[in-house]
């Protein structure tokens, strides 16, 4: 079940990882990640053998010069967290545009250790004094890749909202939806609803899936749908989804055995309904 969920989730482009070119130091317990990006270059020092890493520095130069260094500290795993990406062909760090016409910030990836948890993008971008600040968004579980969804020379987090994991199901029975990230005057973006064709392609994974686990008899559907709920809410389509939930709650489709604490059928309707107004899905209308 954790296989086909996982492969449906990956086919809608959300679960990722983000990958440059390293360089290892000597010895195997303290390494170096490099990137680089005109006159700006970052290296990022960390310490540990899989799965136990430590960051240590990161240092970012313009033209040589140091602009930035300090240790790496992040919300949930502080100076302890792990590089985002390892191996003899990984980085994670990334030099990015986020808003046309701007110089490249810098963006290191993080992981918390742990189950289903957590990766945390860090975004390194000056001000108007020539300091750099580090900017942090927690993606959780599904992670995020940097795309260029607009082709346009911009990039943006492609990733999907952990907030549905465990929501209404075990994690393994979880839907997550379509979430797309920016980042602009040190802030990170929700710029979902820019994209409505990922959206509806999102959302046309999660109803195959749904539809396939109620034909195949599995009896835990709730938390697939909840993420074709959020999609379709995203696009706008709330009348045609509540009609949708009715019918199934009707027809004893929307169940979770795997969570007996979870609301069944309208009552859960009900609460997801509650999730998807408290996160901006949903207006207050349904």
């Amino acid at each position: 079940m954790r296989t086909a969920i996982l492969r449906l989730f990956l086919s809608a482009g959300a679960a990722l990882l983000l990958a440059v070119a390293p360089a290892a130091a000597a010895g195997g317990a303290a390494h170096v990640q490099t990137a680089s990006d005109g006159a700006l270059s970052a290296s990022y020092s960390y310490s540990g053998r899989p799965p136990f890493y430590h960051s240590d520095t990161l240092t970012i130069r313009d033209h040589g010069h140091v602009v930035y260094s300090r240790r790496v500290n992040a919300p949930l795993c502080g100076h302890d967290c792990s590089p985002g990406a390892t191996g003899p062909h990984a980085s994670s760090l990334q030099f990015a545009v986020f808003t046309p016409g701007s110089t490249p910030v810098l963006v290191l990836n993080l992981y918390s250790g742990g189950a289903h948890c957590c990766t945390t993008g860090q975004v390194f971008a000056p001000h108007a004094n020539g300091t750099w600040t580090a900017t942090s968004h927690m993606f959780g579980d599904p992670g995020y890749r940097l795309a260029d969804l607009g082709h346009n020379g911009v990039q943006e987090f492609l990733s999907a909202d952990d907030t549905f994991a465990y929501a209404f199901t075990d994690y393994a029975a979880s839907g997550m939806p379509l979430q797309i990230m920016g980042f602009a005057h040190h802030r990170f973006l929700n710029l979902t609803r820019q994209y409505p064709r990922l959206i509806a392609s999102d959302a046309r994974v999660w109803m195959r899936a749904f539809r396939a686990q109620r034909s195949s008899r599995y009896a835990d559907t709730t938390g697939l749908v909840a993420a074709w709920a959020a999609d379709e809410d995203e696009l706008g389509h709330s009348a045609e989804v509540a009609r949708f939930l009715r019918a199934q709650a009707a027809a004893g489709h929307l169940n979770s055995p795997l969570a007996p604490s979870v609301p069944q059928g309208q009552r859960f309707v009900s609460a997801l309904n509650r999730l998807l107004r408290r996160l901006g899905y949903l207006t207050p209308a349904r």
